[in-house]
């Protein structure tokens, strides 16, 4: 007796199986793919930034005041508003060798404008007293020099310490609207909707980070630039005090001069 062969019939009725469950697990991953895409939305960069809460604003409007505090520095602090060599080394020259008298200095000094022109203008009205005196009025005006090269740098500096801190307060003030809003809503065990509020409530820090990096490394640099011509003023304002002072003034007297020194090497 012949067994029939039922390979053939079991190999067909898998595949019509397989076919005709096709469309339902097709249809499936179509709908969780759906669900997933609308689970994670994309944004915009407008819409990141409205995330990131109110106090964007006043970080924005302190990256405008960082921006105006530096450009005023830059310009107010170049060597030709504060020391220019050529005027210093110039003016000290000539009194020097005594082609230079009060009065003309002084009109130089007003001519000039720059701040170390105002120092020499200060020792200069002292011209003929003693060291002690004229000293004195070069460390008055360098003092309030330094002052003015000061300007505004307490503005850089403060920006680089508050916005940290406001991007902080918007981050956990986020973080608390974000944990209210899934707390109060059927939004449980959905952690898309949770990660997606705790990243706009870090977007404050980041900004206050991104404005008060700068700012620091900037408060840094415009601190050293004013150590550096401070000290400058302070140097050159001693030598005019050693030229123009009672006793410089009577060492230049007892000293021969150079242009004599020079004919008589030539005779």
């Amino acid at each position: 007796m012949n067994v029939p062969n039922t390979k053939p019939i079991f190999r067909y009725a898998c595949g019509f199986a397989a076919l005709a469950l096709l469309p339902p697990a097709t249809a499936l991953a179509q709908e969780q793919a759906n669900a997933a895409a609308e689970a994670i939305p994309t944004t915009s960069l407008w819409e990141m930034l409205l995330a990131g809460g109110p106090l964007l604003i006043p970080i924005a409007v302190c990256s405008f005041v960082l921006l105006l505090a530096v450009f005023e520095r830059l310009m107010s602090l170049r060597r030709s508003r504060v020391s220019p060599r050529l005027f210093v080394e110039r003016f000290l020259l000539q009194i020097e060798e005594d082609a230079l008298g009060r009065e003309e200095a002084l009109r130089r000094c007003r001519e000039n404008r720059s701040l170390i022109a105002e120092v020499f203008e200060s020792a200069v009205r002292k011209w003929g007293k003693p060291a002690v005196e004229v000293e004195q009025a070069v460390l008055d005006e360098g003092e309030r020099a330094t002052n003015q090269m000061r300007r505004f740098l307490r503005v850089i500096n403060g920006v680089a310490t508050v916005c940290p801190l406001m991007g902080l307060l918007g981050t956990v003030w986020g973080m608390m609207e974000a944990f209210n809003a899934i707390a109060g809503s059927s939004a449980m065990g959905r952690p898309e909707l949770l990660a997606g509020g705790i990243s706009g409530a870090l977007l404050s820090t980041a900004a206050g980070l991104f404005v008060a990096i700068p700012a620091l490394i900037l408060y840094l640099f415009f601190v050293g630039r004013v150590d550096m011509l401070t000290m400058e003023i302070d140097r050159k304002g001693q030598q005019l005090v050693n030229l123009i002072s009672a006793e410089g003034v009577e060492d230049r007297k007892n000293r021969p001069k150079r242009t004599s020194a020079v004919k008589k090497k030539a005779a």
